[in-house]
Order: structure tokens, then sequence, then C-alpha cells
């Protein structure tokens, strides 16, 4: 007797709108019901940046379970009532798994995101089997980027003018921009009390004093020419966290996910299976 088929996998994420905590959050998660054995990927993105950003990076990470939401203010999220910080938001991320019935995840932060992924996996290393820490830094204690590229990233301008985000785009970004060109059109801009209030969660934030206890794999991605985060971040990072290894890709911007997206693939592929 001919045994059946397996059904095809989808990558068709799932959206719904969750309020946890008093917060209403637009959530994404990407091939939840269709058996894979992988932890599931949790996934904070960078500021201003809603989750159809980084939708080609979830799609083709196929062999696992991802999930990830808007902030508040954000894509799809409604604005913010109150102000956050990084306590608040690794609480309802933590709430969110549960309602999902995820016990554990790996972990994963782009720029401001990866500020997040710190902080969370800090206030909860139960829930967090692997990290990687993307284009980002331990907070305060940052060597800052180029100043003409840090002007421009506090322009909303780059949110909302196709024209300006082309002309600035190796300025704001720095590093190689092949395969990155679709990013401006995936980008819906977030409301001004949305971005305000992301920018002052993280006010006076810092991993550092903390993040030599944290004792879970790390892999730190950095770009080699990305002029919003300089590389000598990640090798503060590597030196604090103890189990870190860095990875940089010479010719990537800020933006390396994107742009050099199969070699940042391998990257990941290759830490969360634990070569």
């Amino acid at each position: 007797m001919a045994s059946k088929p397996k059904p095809a996998l989808t990558t068709e994420p799932e959206f719904s709108m969750e309020v946890v905590d008093g917060r209403t959050l637009r959530v994404g998660r990407w091939r939840f019901d269709e058996g894979l054995t992988k932890p599931p990927l949790l996934f904070f993105n960078g500021i201003g940046a809603n989750m159809e950003a980084v939708a080609p990076f979830a799609e083709m990470l196929d062999e696992r379970p991802f999930i990830t939401f808007d902030m508040p203010g954000v894509g799809g999220s409604p604005d913010p009532k109150v102000p956050y910080n990084a306590f608040l938001m690794a609480r309802v991320a933590d709430l969110l798994l549960k309602r999902f019935g995820v016990e554990q995840v790996d972990v994963m932060g782009v720029s401001w995101g990866g500020a997040m992924a710190q902080h969370f996996a800090l206030q909860h290393p139960g829930r967090v089997n692997r990290l990687i820490l993307a284009a980002t830094t331990a907070g305060m204690f940052m060597v800052p980027g180029n100043i003409k590229a840090l002007s421009k990233m506090a322009d909303p301008r780059r949110y909302i003018d196709p024209g300006y985000m082309e002309k600035h785009f190796a300025t704001l970004y720095g590093g190689s921009t092949k395969g990155a060109g679709g990013h401006t059109g995936r980008i819906t801009p977030p409301s001004k009390i949305g971005y305000l209030y992301q920018l002052l969660a993280m006010i006076g934030w810092t991993s550092a004093p903390f993040l030599p206890f944290l004792d879970k794999p790390t892999l730190i991605m950095m770009g080699g020419d990305d002029q919003i985060v300089p590389v000598i971040n990640g090798d503060i990072l590597k030196t604090l966290i103890p189990n870190a290894q860095l990875s940089v890709i010479e010719d990537g911007g800020h933006l390396f996910l994107l742009s050099h997206l199969d070699e940042s693939l391998a990257a990941i592929r290759a830490h969360l299976d634990g070569a």
C-alpha cells in the first residue's frame, strides 16, 4: 500500500492581535503548526521596524518556527498609552510565549532589538537556549557610529520618503547594499509616539555589568562597514560574554542581514544547530 505524500509546508505567517499586560500587540508566527522539532526563534526587530521588514529572513529560516511582534506604535500595533522599558517588554515576550505554549526558544535581536534580546536572555534565562546579537551594542557603553549616519537616522523622512532613503542609503547603513533594495518597500512608518517611546525605553540602559553572567552560547554578528553600530561594539560584547563568538561580514553595513542573507543564514544555522 502506497504511503500518503507528506503535506507541503507553508511559509505564510499567522498574524494575530494579542492583549498582554494591558498592551495590544500585533504578533507574527511562522510554521507553528507544522510539527517542526527545532526550538522557535524569538526575534526582536530594530527600532521603528515592523515585522514585514524581517519577513524574507523569517521565510528562509524554514526549518524552525519563528515568532516576532511589532512594538507599541510600530507596524500593526496600536500606539502605547504609557511609556515602557526593556524589563516590561521582556515580560510581555515571556507572557506571549506562555500563551502559545512555548517553553524554550532561541533568541535573536538586531540593532535596538539586540538590546532587547540581551535583556530577555538575562531576565528569563530559563527560556533561552541560544542567543544571536546582530549589529548591536551593550547599551550606553557603546562606541557611537558616523555622525552623518546617526543624524540621518533620526530624520523621519527615512521612513516616509523613498527618494530620501535612496539618496542617503549608503550614508545611513554603509557597506554593500546588494539584495537590500526592497527593504524600504516593506517598512510601515511608526507613529511619532511609537518611535519616541522606543527611543526612551533604552535611555540609560546597559547590559554591560551583567553580560559576564550570561551563560548562553552567543553568536555576535557585525557588519565591517556598519555606519551606525561600528564593529568595535561587537568586540566589546565578545569580551563581556563568556561563551561568545564574533562573526564579521567585512563588506556588510547595518543591514547585512538583508544584503548578505545567504551568508548570514549560514552562520545563524551553524550556531543554532550547535556547530
